[in-house]
Order: structure tokens, then C-alpha cells, then sequence
């Protein structure tokens, strides 16, 4: 699931802007489209600008955004009359029809956030490792450790791991494991997240199990072990103390 913004000016929900997006299960969020907004705009992984009844304002809004240095995909929402004079200097990533299924829509949304990925991947060799707590998932290898171990998990293992491990202290109930790392096209039950969650902590060992909270009757988080702050100052006080002495 990804957070999504969408610039509009209508006063209908984002579902009426684009109707493909009710079937789908993106946060969205809506800011008017203004440049005004865009000051305060909260994280996004795309935004959807509405071109569907003053193209001219969403073309100089999608050029706009270009210049604040985001390189947040930007999905330009078009009628049939817009698809005639769009123009590649306008600033967005990609251009959809406002009556596209959500098929369509998910696989523009997808590939768009998957191109900014790549490219921020080739800019940093490290963008594709995890790193949370003890636990390094690489990517690209599709190598997992902890503590410096190396972890042989099957891939659906792997993929859990890598999901939970980018959103630490979230909760995900099963259902949503489920979507996420078997696709939304996968008919099992949710029993199926359950059986890899046991498989994963029995992997991880005794001593790392933990890592993988239980809520109850929710689902799932990737928990990172607390770092001994309470300690600290009683350290810091004996440490003072065997100076003094010294």
C-alpha cells in the first residue's frame, strides 16, 4: 500500500476525481491544488494532479512541483480532450485518463513508484540494504542476516522479513501481509501468514525470535529491541564516581 496525494480543486472525494482508485488500497490524501499547499504537503510516495477541468493550472502546478527539487512521481489526471495536447515539458512522470479501471491505474501507480526506486538505487549501492537492529535484508542479493548470520529463508520468507523489517514498531494484521508480500491475486487464507511467521522465528533462533511481535488479534510488527537508556546514567554516575577516586 502507498500513500498517495492527490492535488485537486473539486470539492468531490478523491474517488469521484479518479474512480479506479476505490478499488485499490492506497492512503490517499487530498490537498487543494494550490502552489500554497505544496509548502506544507506531507510525505508521498506519488502525487496525482487533476487535470480534468483547468489543464493549464495543473500543467504550470506539475511544473511548479518540478522546481521544488521532489522527485516524488507525479501522475497527471487527464479527460480524453486533455490526451490531445499534453506535452513532455510539462513536468509529470506519466498521464492517465480520470475513467481508467483500476488495473490500469495500479500498474501506472506501480511503475512509476518502481522507476524512482530504481533510480535512487543507482544513485545510492546502498539504497537497496535494511538495516533494523541486527538485521541487514539486502535487496539485490536477496540475502538476509542477523547478528552477522546468514539466514536461509525461502522467498516468501524473504519477503515477509523485508516488509516488516522497512516498517519497524508498524502493525500489520494479516490480511494486509497477505496483499503485500502474496499479492493481491493470491487465494489462500491468512493461515498462510501465520505458518511463514513461525518459520521466520524459527530462523531468526531463540534469541532473535522476538524480533517479530505477535499483537493480539491484530497481526504482526517488526519490533526493534530498546536500546539500555535506563542504564545509562547509572553507568555515567559510577563512571564520575571512579574518577573522583582516581
Amino acid at each position: 500500500m502507498s500513500t498517495l496525494l492527490m492535488l485537486t480543486s473539486a470539492l468531490q472525494p478523491s474517488v469521484e476525481v479518479l474512480p479506479g482508485l476505490a478499488l485499490l488500497g492506497h492512503s490517499v490524501k487530498i490537498l487543494p491544488a494550490e502552489a500554497a499547499a505544496l509548502l506544507e504537503a506531507p510525505e508521498a510516495d506519488l502525487l496525482l494532479v487533476d487535470g480534468r477541468q483547468d489543464l493549464a493550472h495543473a500543467r504550470d502546478l506539475c511544473r511548479l512541483i518540478r522546481t521544488t527539487g521532489t522527485d516524488v512521481p507525479v501522475l497527471l489526471v487527464v479527460t480524453e480532450g486533455g490526451l490531445a495536447v499534453v506535452a513532455h515539458d510539462w513536468g509529470m512522470d506519466d498521464v492517465v485518463l480520470h475513467t481508467c479501471g483500476p488495473a490500469e491505474l495500479e500498474a501506472r501507480i506501480r511503475l512509476a513508484i518502481g522507476r524512482l526506486a530504481a533510480a535512487r538505487d543507482a544513485a545510492d549501492p546502498e539504497a537497496h540494504v535494511i538495516r533494523s537492529g541486527e538485521v541487514v535484508v539486502d535487496d539485490a542479493s536477496y540475502t538476509a542476516k542477523v547478528g552477522g548470520r546468514s539466514l536461509d529463508l525461502t522467498f516468501k520468507e524473504f519477503e515477509l522479513l523485508k516488509y516488516l523489517a522497512q516498517h519497524p514498531g508498524r502493525v500489520f494484521s494479516r490480511q494486509q501481509l497477505l496483499q503485500e508480500v502474496w499479492g493481491y491475486d493470491y487465494f489462500g487464507g491468512t493461515r498462510t501468514v501465520d505458518v511463514h511467521v513461525r518459520r521466520l522465528r524459527a530462523k531468526l533462533g531463540p534469541e532473535n525470535e522476538t524480533l517479530i511481535g505477535t499483537v493480539r488479534n491484530v497481526g504482526y510488527r517488526f519490533v526493534l529491541p530498546a536500546r539500555s537508556t535506563e542504564t545509562a546514567p547509572a553507568d555515567l554516575a559510577q563512571l564520575e564516581g571512579s574518577l573522583e577516586g582516581s
